[in-house]
């Protein structure tokens, strides 16, 4: 079993060398372990750092692109390389490399398909009450979109399994924590918890300017992944919403025109013709973004056949095609195919197809 350890790093020259030097060089249940370092656009040395400590799987993009993608561009070379389990951690020695081993255990067991780990945010030092209080709110509204329960949603100290590559399919560029989990919890993929202990600050976190910024990015990725997987949730309740709005002028309307003669009361009857209008509009946008996630769905099937075509024999050579028919005259070759003449046994003749 073939683990590849994904390290995403932008100008982390002064922590890499402790990062590299904590990852585990032997697993139980593991034969193989490759360091995969994904540069988005450092200026330092990061990427010499580490090819002194032996690295020699690179992913390297001339200039900043985001986590959302160095997490994507990472996979895709970890899946080349023919990871069975992808392990991702980060360049600011963030998260205890030493539990590894523990990470990637329950998917050696066969026992999960996502392990995730518990920061334990509580416990962390550098965190604010806010913050705190943010983190296990947005963990909360993760946890009801993709029907999972997990203490730290946000944690981006990760293991996944081969299989369950196979079906993710990042989109937001910010960061791919949120989003996954989502998607992972629609897919019914099964996602662990264990608890681990961070190490001490090193640095400002690059993600984000400010805790402003990071709940807004934040929770218009969730937004858009509700609304990827779950449109009805979103329009269902605007629909409600408006509803009520627009009957309740109606209802005024009706008490007025029974105890008050003085006026057409033209007002309740424009906001409340408006408020169903927006509901109806809501239910129509909700049935459109159904059929879209319908055809999403059709769209990541195709998507998963062509992952698995693209990566399920990484390091090996696609089989020939034969096919044996009689020997005669004619020989049929299908579109798209090359076709090379085999001489097999008894005078049939084999054809070798090659894409």
């Amino acid at each position: 079993m073939k683990l590849v350890v994904q390290v995403p790093c932008l100008n982390e020259e002064e922590t890499l060398a402790l990062v590299l030097s904590t990852i585990p060089k032997a697993i139980p249940g593991i034969d193989e372990i490759i360091v995969l370092i994904i540069d988005d656009g450092s200026t330092d040395r990061t990427v010499e750092v580490a090819r002194e400590h032996g690295v020699t799987e690179f992913v390297r993009h001339a200039r900043n692109r985001g986590l959302g993608r160095s997490f994507h561009d990472g996979v895709q070379r970890a899946l080349e390389l023919g990871a069975d389990i992808v392990v991702n951690t980060d360049g600011d020695n963030q998260y205890p490399q030493e539990r590894i081993s523990d990470l990637v255990q329950p998917i050696v067991s066969g026992t999960a398909d996502i392990v995730i780990a518990d920061r334990q945010v509580h416990l962390v030092e550098h965190f604010s009450r806010t913050k705190i209080a943010l983190q296990k709110f947005g963990s909360s509204v993760v946890n009801r979109a993709a029907g999972t329960d997990l203490p730290d949603a946000a944690s981006g100290f990760r293991a996944y399994s081969r299989e369950s590559l196979m079906l993710l399919n990042t989109i937001t560029r910010f960061s791919y924590c949120m989003e996954t989990i989502i998607q992972a919890g629609v897919k019914k993929l099964r996602i662990v918890s264990i608890p681990v202990v961070t190490n001490p600050k090193t640095r400002e976190s690059r993600l984000f300017r400010s805790t402003r910024e990071h709940v807004a990015k934040s929770a218009m990725a969730i937004i858009r992944a509700y609304i990827m997987y779950k449109p009805y949730a979103i329009f269902g309740a605007l629909a409600a919403i408006f509803f009520v709005l627009g009957i309740a002028p109606f209802v005024r309307y009706a008490v007025l025109q029974f105890t008050d003669r003085g006026g057409n009361h033209l007002q309740s009857l424009l906001l409340g013709v408006a408020g169903i209008l927006i509901a109806f509009l809501s239910v129509m946008l909700g049935i459109i973004s159904d059929l879209i996630r319908t055809n999403r769905m059709l769209i990541e099937d195709g998507l998963e056949y062509t992952k698995k075509m693209r990566f399920g024999m990484a390091g090996t050579v696609t089989p020939a095609i034969h096919a044996v028919i009689p020997a005669g005259p004619a020989m049929t070759v299908l579109p798209d195919l090359v076709a090379e003449p085999d001489r097999l046994p008894d005078g049939a003749v084999g054809v070798r197809a090659r894409a």
